[in-house]
């Protein structure tokens, strides 16, 4: 397990450790749920770092989750705004070169967007033009990857909606899905700055009114349902009560990233995902001292065999802007 020492909770070094944990705990959700994708469900006593199911990457290796998911720390570190256009499109730049790269395990819709996206990153028109043909498109492949977005904008919460609805948008224009992202980015940001777990729900009002009851009812289903409920887990909707459900269930634990993570991947289905967002609220939350260190000695992966090192030093740039 990894050490604790004690950090005074409004410190600057506590809010460093709490956001790269955020970037750690996506990347260790998402490579622990990648050796269980669309496979027998785990127990979660059962969940370690095995082959990928899809992909066959070693042990360790992280997904497209977690790749995609760097190309927007990238930008962020890099200093540009994630809530204005051209930083977005810096993004869809990053997401295009992973793509070039030929992936072997990339999401749908995910794939048909940035095969039709502007080459100089312009993907907003492209994943526009594909929810307006594709009756299901919100998919959860812009929530898997949502959880470097808070760390360019602490505390501002305007810029936090913006950014996360424009990122989002970048492949998954689906208004339910850049909902998804507004509140899970949201849940971050108060994970980071104050290490709680208030989770969605921080960011409810920042919805249209006439939204908020809908997204209310799906966290409360969430909450008072089974995790085993939200399964399968592809509709970003239901990855969002997956990932909620085994988090809010943890809350409470003596190891809350350990055993949240593992009731996360349990559920069953896009395993990967749903550990990934699981894994980046609860990483937010305890920091990285809490989060067991063997799991984070393990992962790497795009680009260029990155690994915890490279994550801490993009993580800690990005809130450094």
């Amino acid at each position: 397990m990894s050490s604790r020492f004690a950090l005074a909770a409004d410190s600057p070094a506590a809010l460093r450790d709490r956001a790269v944990g955020a970037v750690l705990g996506g990347a260790v959700g998402d490579a622990l749920g990648a050796g269980f994708e669309f496979a027998q469900r785990p127990e979660p006593a059962e969940v370690a770092m095995r082959t990928g199911t899809l992909a066959g990457d070693p042990p360790g290796f992280w997904t497209d989750d977690t790749a995609m998911a760097v190309g927007i720390l990238r930008v962020a570190a890099a200093g540009h705004r994630l809530d204005e256009v051209a930083g977005q499109r810096l993004v869809g730049r990053e997401f295009l070169a992973w793509f070039a790269t030929r992936p072997p395990d990339v999401g749908l819709q995910t794939a048909a967007v940035l095969s039709q996206a502007a080459v100089d990153g312009d993907c907003h028109a492209a994943a526009a033009a594909y929810a307006a043909r594709h009756e299901r498109s919100a998919g959860n492949g812009s929530l898997m990857r949502t959880g470097p977005v808070a760390l360019r904008h602490l505390g501002d919460d305007a810029a936090l909606v913006a950014a996360a609805t424009g990122v989002s948008a970048v492949t998954h224009a689906d208004p339910l899905a850049t909902e998804a992202c507004v509140l899970w980015t949201i849940a971050i940001d108060r994970a980071v700055r104050l290490g709680s777990l208030e989770g969605p729900a921080a960011g409810l009002h920042l919805l249209a009114a006439e939204r908020q009851a809908f997204w209310s009812g799906v966290l409360a289903a969430a909450e008072a349902g089974p995790v085993g409920l939200f399964a399968p887990n592809g509709f970003v909707v239901t990855a969002l009560q997956a990932a909620w459900a085994a988090v809010f269930r943890a809350k409470a634990a003596s190891d809350p990233f350990d055993e949240g993570v593992r009731l996360a991947i349990s559920i069953g289905y896009d395993t990967d995902t749903v550990g990934a967002i699981a894994g980046a609220l609860l990483g937010a939350a305890v920091g990285e001292r809490g989060i067991p260190a063997d799991f984070v000695d393990a992962i790497r992966g795009y680009p260029d065999d990155l690994s915890a090192p490279g994550l801490r030093l993009l993580a800690s740039q990005a809130i450094s802007h």
